[in-house]
């Protein structure tokens, strides 16, 4: 969205100002390159959102939006080398330019300094917003637990798989405007709207993801189509499209899980989930969480001119092409 490119403008200069020693090299070399491969910046701007709704200026929680996508920068450094992935937004992983060892270590880096980002914050409101911090941060640790376990299970339900993306990534964009109440001084019930709001939006996006991954046009989309269907990762089209096969569409998806030839797979497996209904069952699911989150915006006690951005950025998740 152009309306938010003040925003994100404001969050880049604040990235490019974090000061990173030189020495040692393979320590702070990665971070520099990481942080510098750039991102939507969608947590952090929601963050300034989040203060902004409650009447903070943007600029006095730069610092906490900043810790906020820092924190999720170390995530993705880690789940990298978790994933053995070998491209971030086009550019080699910090573990396949560096070595693994690298990796971890730099991301550990970058987790400290998210906390030292929200210190430098100062706020009579600090204890809360770390406790929130802390909250999540376990929390998504958790969701990328459950998504590995989810690797070498054949049983997966609907709801285990909402719960886990829940926690890995919804829980954050939840955090991310949370934070910015709490250092705007909204009221408990407020915090807990904004709060709901970002999870069923972080819901309603990560569905949105696992349809695009198939269905996206291959050339807006910047990265292989069908991803997900050739390393057999459990998303909601592939959980839903086995619950709601019959036995033989059931045989016919575990053999293509093993199939060798990934245009046929992709293929044959896209076809089953527009047969089985698998994607319209998503297409509805992540509309009942986005219905949610906009019952939650709603409910919050500010005039709802004040809403309207927070609006339009929730419709253009939901109906972006990549």
């Amino acid at each position: 969205m152009k309306e938010l490119s003040t925003y994100t403008e404001l969050i880049e200069k604040e990235i490019e100002a974090i000061d990173l020693p030189v020495s040692p090299d393979n320590l702070y070399a990665p971070l520099r390159y990481f942080m510098a491969l750039g991102g939507k910046r969608l947590r952090p701007v929601l963050t300034l959102l989040g203060a902004e709704l409650f009447g903070l200026e943007k600029e006095k929680v730069i610092k906490a939006a900043t810790a906020i996508e820092v924190f999720h920068n170390f995530t993705l450094i880690h789940d990298d080398i978790m994933d053995e992935a070998p491209l971030r937004r086009g550019k080699a992983t910090v573990h396949e330019k560096w070595n693994q060892n690298i990796g971890i270590l730099s991301g550990d880096v970058l987790f400290v300094k998210a906390y030292q980002l929200i210190c430098e914050q100062g706020s009579e409101h600090l204890a809360e917003v770390m406790e929130l911090f802390n909250r999540t941060a376990i929390e998504v640790c958790e969701g990328q637990q459950m998504d590995m376990d989810f690797e070498s299970r054949s049983d997966v339900t609907e709801e285990e798989y909402i719960e886990m993306i829940r926690l890995k990534t919804s829980v954050l964009l939840g955090c991310a405007l949370e934070m910015g109440s709490i250092l705007s001084g909204a009221s408990l019930s407020d915090r807990k709207l904004i709060y709901d709001f970002g999870q069923h939006i972080g819901i309603a996006f990560q569905i949105k993801d696992d349809i695009l991954d198939l269905y996206a046009d291959p050339e807006k989309f910047g990265k292989q189509v069908g991803g997900d269907v050739i390393s057999n990762k459990k998303t909601l089209l592939n959980v839903k499209g086995i619950a709601l096969s019959d036995l033989s569409q059931k045989e016919v998806l575990k053999q293509l899980s093993t199939l060798d030839d990934l245009e046929l797979k992709v293929s044959r497996t896209k076809e089953l989930y527009e047969i089985t209904g698998a994607r319209l069952a998503c297409e509805a699911e992540m509309q009942r969480h986005y219905q949610f989150a906009l019952t939650a915006l709603d409910q919050i006690s500010v005039n709802d001119s004040q809403k309207m951005m927070l609006k339009g950025l929730a419709a253009y998740l939901m109906e972006r092409e990549v």
